[in-house]
C-alpha cells in the first residue's frame, strides 16, 4: 500500500482527509427520512433534480400550506438552503440539518428547497457549486409541483451555513454574472443570508488562528485541486484579485451572521465590510452572536442564541 493512503492531512473528528484524497466519514451522514414533522407541522419530500449526477434536494412546505389542503392559490417566498459540512459531510436529510429546515419553514412560512449537491473528495470542487447552481435554475423554473404550486419566484432567498454561505455567496454572484435568462420570467433574489460563511485566502490575516488557517489550506487543496489560486480562487475569497465585484450580488439584500467564538469571524467580517465598500448600493446588515462558536445554531438548536438568530433571520412579522 502506498504510505500516502494512510497520511491524515486533516482529522475534524466527523471525518479524516488523507493525502491520497479519499476521505472517512465519522458523522455528518446519518440520515431521517421526510414526511411529516409532528413538531412543526412541516411537510417534506425527496425529489431527484439531475438522475445522471444525482443532486437532489429535499423540499418542504409550512403548515399554512399542505399538499392535500386548499391554500386559496396563495404563493410563499422560496428559500434555497445549503448545507455545512466543508464540502465533505452533510445532506439535507442529516437530521440537525432536517430539524433546522423544519424550524426555519415554520418560522418564516416558506417553501424551501434544501439542497444536495455532491460531496468531496470523491466529487471535487467545483462539482458542489455546479450542482447548487443546477438546484437554482431547477427550483426557480417550478418544476415540482410544490414550487409551481405554492412558489413565488419573485421572492427567492438564498441562505446557507459555513460551506453552504459561501456556496450561497457565489450562487448570488453567479445570477449577477451570467443571469437566470432561461426562466421567465426572470426570477427575482430578494435576500442572501450567510450564516457562519467560510471564506479564506493565501495570506493569513492576523487574528487568525494558524492552526486553523492551516488546516482550511491543506483541506480547499485536497478538495479543489483544480482552483485558481489555491485560497486565492474568488470562490473561497471573494476579495481576491481577479474576483468577480461585489457590485454583481444579485439579491436585492443581504444579512451576513457570524458567531464572537468562531475563527471565522474575521473573514466574515471583512467581507462584510466589503460588501458595504464596494458601492453595491443595496441593503446589507451585520448579525454576530456573542459566546458561541461555529454553527452552533445546528448544534444548539434550543440555546438563547440560536432563538436570537432565528428570530432575526427567519421569523415572519405578518
Amino acid at each position: 500500500m502506498d504510505s500516502s493512503s494512510a497520511e491524515i492531512l486533516i482529522d475534524l473528528g466527523g471525518f479524516r482527509l488523507y493525502k491520497d484524497g479519499h476521505a472517512d466519514r465519522a458523522g455528518g451522514m446519518e440520515s431521517v427520512p421526510a414526511g411529516y414533522d409532528d413538531e412543526t407541522g412541516v411537510t417534506s419530500k425527496d425529489v431527484v433534480i439531475d438522475a445522471v449526477t444525482g443532486v437532489s434536494a429535499r423540499l418542504y412546505l409550512p403548515p399554512c400550506i399542505q399538499p392535500a389542503t386548499d391554500d386559496d392559490g396563495k404563493k410563499l417566498p422560496i428559500l434555497l438552503f445549503f448545507h455545512a459540512g466543508y464540502f465533505v459531510v452533510g445532506s439535507a436529510s442529516w437530521p440537525p440539518v432536517h430539524r433546522y429546515t423544519n424550524s426555519v419553514v415554520a418560522s418564516a412560512r416558506v417553501v424551501a428547497v434544501s439542497v444536495n449537491y455532491r460531496l468531496a473528495p470523491e466529487h471535487l470542487l467545483p462539482a458542489a457549486y455546479d450542482d447548487s447552481w443546477a438546484a437554482l435554475s431547477w427550483a426557480v423554473s417550478g418544476a415540482d409541483p410544490w414550487l409551481s404550486a405554492h412558489g413565488d419566484t419573485g421572492r427567492v432567498f438564498l441562505s446557507g451555513a459555513s460551506a453552504g454561505g459561501n456556496i450561497a455567496h457565489n450562487m448570488t454572484i453567479a445570477v449577477g454574472v451570467r443571469g437566470l435568462d432561461a426562466v421567465v420570467p426572470a426570477p427575482r433574489i430578494e435576500g442572501t443570508i450567510l450564516l457562519h460563511p467560510s471564506f479564506c485566502g493565501e495570506t493569513r490575516m492576523e487574528v487568525e488562528p494558524e492552526e486553523f488557517w492551516g488546516g482550511v489550506k491543506k483541506r480547499w487543496a485536497v478538495i479543489f485541486p483544480g482552483a485558481n489560486g489555491g485560497l486565492d480562487d474568488p470562490r473561497m475569497n471573494p476579495m481576491a484579485a481577479g474576483a468577480p465585484s461585489l457590485t454583481k450580488l444579485a439579491c436585492e439584500r443581504m444579512l451576513v451572521c457570524a458567531a464572537g467564538l468562531d475563527p471565522r469571524r474575521t473573514r466574515d467580517r471583512a467581507y462584510y465590510d466589503a460588501v458595504k465598500a464596494s458601492g453595491w448600493g443595496r441593503e446589507v446588515d451585520w448579525f454576530e452572536s456573542e459566546g458561541e462558536g461555529h454553527h452552533f445554531f445546528v448544534d444548539k438548536p434550543g440555546s438563547h442564541e440560536a432563538s436570537k438568530l432565528m428570530e432575526r433571520v427567519y421569523v415572519r412579522k405578518n
